[in-house]
């Protein structure tokens, strides 16, 4: 069970090293940050609130890549497709539920 957790929080080390560069450069940061809401949530309150929720990734990789609003408040989040890659925003998501 420890060499689980041990490659576990590798590959969430490895994901945070990809994906937070990925997020900056795509602008994601302009509206959210890791620890504090700006204009969207903050990507910790993301991952909590999706905790368990086997469904969540799916869901939240179609939510980036449409947009939309209503579930954090009345702010809307643009479509980030197709200007963002979809292996980008994968990528992104996985990282922000491991928070």
């Amino acid at each position: 069970m420890l060499v689980f957790a041990m490659m576990a929080n590798l590959d969430n080390a490895k994901a945070a090293e990809s994906a937070e560069p990925l997020a900056k450069a795509n602008n994601c940061l302009l509206c959210h940050s890791v620890d504090a809401k700006i204009v969207g949530p903050a990507y910790k309150d993301v991952a909590k609130k999706y905790k368990g929720d086997k469904t969540a990734e799916a869901r939240l990789i179609t939510k980036v890549k449409a947009g939309g609003s209503g579930v954090w408040g009345d702010a809307a989040m643009s479509p980030n497709s197709p200007q963002v890659k979809d292996e980008d925003i994968k990528t992104i998501v996985k990282w922000v539920l491991s928070l």
